[in-house]
């Protein structure tokens, strides 16, 4: 029993000295062993919630850019309308004035050749109103697509600069000198804003203005948020420019599908005029009825009405939107 107990008493003995020997290295690496994957997890977390948090800024951004951008859907006025056809040096008023100058010598022009009171009237909306508001639509449209054709390639111009280590206001001076008009004159306009003290976000809004197309606000929701958070401004402009390319190939195809469509609605909507043109040239006085007479003058305002309407419905036939 005694030697047993000696024998006990030297094991418990020796295995104090070793568990006290070196515990010390040892519990440390046990802590450190099981508190480094509780480290990782809370750096994880700390990355996980500056991803979140800088999703939710830029998510508040698109809400205010998309926002700002929904107030300048309201109908332009007409020194905006000016603007945006071309002729931003051209007031309201001296438009206005053109309108009437056309409308007076139309309405001359009809009582010359002695016709009824309500085509002089006619005529003098039609050149006063119609036509001057249809010219000025038609050069902001034809302005539009200019802009459009040449933006694609005005952002690689400056995804090429930024790529080469030139600042942002330098490539866009450079697109301003560079790009047709009416890119270079839009950049330029922007360019020289900046010069005098205004922001690029205030630059952006005021292309917008003045050409407000859904190109040109994508171009200014990129540079915004790149300039507000950061990011890598060459590589989000090259994937718009893919982009704008991809609504133009889109745009080109569906031109192309809806071409028969227009051809035909060209066709039937110039019948009734061509006819009565010809008739007009071979017997005037067989149709002359229609701007002598009263009933005549009925008929020809009725017909007007109809063939707008069924003009109006054809071109919402085959207009589609991109």
């Amino acid at each position: 029993m005694i030697i047993a107990f000696v024998l006990l008493a030297t094991m418990a003995l020796g295995g104090a000295v070793f568990a006290f020997s070196g515990g010390n290295e040892r519990s440390e690496k046990r802590v450190a062993a099981v508190a480094k994957p509780s480290a990782q997890l809370r750096g994880g977390r700390d990355q996980a919630e500056i991803v979140a948090k800088r999703a939710k800024n830029l998510a508040a951004q698109l809400k205010d850019i998309e926002k700002n951008q929904a107030r300048k859907k309201e109908k332009p006025t007409m020194r905006r309308r000016l603007e945006q056809a071309g002729f931003p040096n051209t007031t309201p008023r001296t438009f206005w004035i053109v309108c009437a100058v056309l409308g007076v010598l139309a309405a001359f022009g009809c009582y010359v050749t002695h016709q009824t009171p309500l085509v002089i009237g006619l005529a003098a909306f039609a050149m006063g109103i119609g036509f001057p508001r249809w010219a000025l639509s038609f050069l902001t449209n034809r302005r539009r697509k200019k802009f459009t054709s040449e933006f694609a390639n005005a952002i690689d111009v400056i995804v090429r600069s930024v790529k080469s280590g030139l600042p942002t206001n330098e490539a866009l001076r450079i697109v301003a000198k560079e790009s047709p008009d009416p890119v270079g004159s839009e950049f330029s306009r922007l360019v020289e804003g900046m010069k005098v003290g205004i922001t690029l976000e205030q630059g952006l809004k005021r292309m917008f203005d003045a050409m407000p197309t859904p190109e040109v606000g994508f171009f200014s929701i990129v540079m915004t948020i790149q300039s507000r958070s950061g990011g890598n401004l060459s590589e989000a402009l090259g994937n718009l420019a893919a982009v704008l390319r991809d609504r133009k190939r889109l745009e080109g195809k569906i031109r192309a599908m809806s071409s028969e469509a227009k051809a035909s609605s060209m066709i039937i909507g110039s019948l009734p005029p061509g006819v009565m043109l010809l008739v007009y040239i071979t017997t005037p006085a067989y149709i002359s009825l229609l701007f002598t007479e009263k009933m005549g003058n009925l008929m020809l305002a009725g017909c007007a009405v109809w063939m707008g309407v069924g003009i109006f419905v054809m071109r919402k036939m085959i207009n589609f939107k991109t």
